[in-house]
């Protein structure tokens, strides 16, 4: 039971990052490497607060803001300096590096002493007895639905149109008189704002800072989105927020797996290996709609 509750943990807080790289990947059909050095920007923000006694519900704003901020200056970069988009991402990851060493102090900021969101006086109260094995779970399954509900609501505004309409046809965007580029950076702030409060989370969750925790996130958004699209595409029912979500739970189930039957020093190569055969078996069945119709 505990490892199923581990699973839904983790692809609950990494279900966040995804419905930021859902953005970027297929709204705005950016490729945004900034996500990896989004992500730990909130657990550095996070573990910066903390350890200074600062509300770890205080945590969960600013280091959305701080992800934001680093989207725009990802857009910036784009739009304003005329740099390729994949370039921007990688130029802005890079720079968060150093930035996020900065912010936390060290490469490493255990967050074993401080109270987080998942382990202070008001859950303590809320989650007694049998209840307080799931209370983390529950924290952020809560968290995961807000996010999604709030996201659903903007895409349903005149901006979240717009901010559809310039990965499918900038033009028209154009045409409406607005400036894409705007709306670009708009797309990648609220993005990156996203994965940067998943790392908030994650960092609260595993209460512990590392500046390389990061590394992967990409690929890690790229086979939830991809998972969830791909084997939840006919059920029309459901939102795209919603299967994001589930793909993240399917696919840090999948790996969770993996990783019993390995060591976990494999963990990366069998990440690489199932997003490569998420995603050819994503293209394969691309190939075959598009040879039946």
């Amino acid at each position: 039971m505990d490892f199923l509750i581990t699973i839904m943990e983790q692809g609950l807080i990494y279900g966040i990052l995804a419905l930021g790289v859902y953005i970027t990947y297929k709204i705005l059909d950016f490729p945004d490497l900034t996500v990896d050095g989004s992500f730990p920007l909130g657990a550095a923000v996070t573990a910066a607060i903390l350890t200074r006694g600062g509300s770890p519900w205080l945590t969960l704003p600013v280091a959305f803001f701080a992800g934001a901020l680093a989207g725009v200056l990802t857009g910036l970069i784009h739009v304003k300096g005329k740099v390729r988009d994949l370039l921007s991402g990688i130029i802005m990851m890079t720079a968060l590096w150093s930035i996020n060493l900065y912010l936390a102090g060290t490469s490493n900021v255990p967050l074993f002493s401080q109270k987080t969101i998942f382990k202070n006086d008001l859950t303590a109260r809320m989650f007694r007895g049998e209840l307080k094995s799931y209370g983390t779970l529950v924290i952020i399954l809560v968290m995961a639905v807000i996010c999604k509900l709030v996201l659903d609501w903007y895409l349903q505004t005149k901006s979240g149109y717009l901010l559809r309409a310039v990965g499918d046809n900038d033009k028209l965007v154009t045409s409406l008189a607005k400036d894409q580029g705007n709306v670009k950076i708009l797309g990648l702030s609220i993005a990156n704002g996203l994965v940067a409060l998943a790392g908030c989370v994650f960092a609260q969750e595993e209460r512990v800072f590392e500046i390389s925790m990061g590394t992967g996130a990409i690929v890690i958004g790229l086979a939830s989105v991809i998972i969830g699209t791909s084997l939840f595409r006919r059920i029309t029912l459901l939102r795209t927020t919603t299967v994001v979500l589930v793909g993240s739970i399917i696919y840090k189930g999948c790996v969770a797996l993996a990783i019993r039957h390995f060591s976990p020093s494999a963990m990366k190569l069998i990440t690489a290996v199932l997003f490569l055969i998420i995603l050819v078996f994503s293209m394969e069945r691309k190939a075959k709609g598009k040879k039946n119709a």
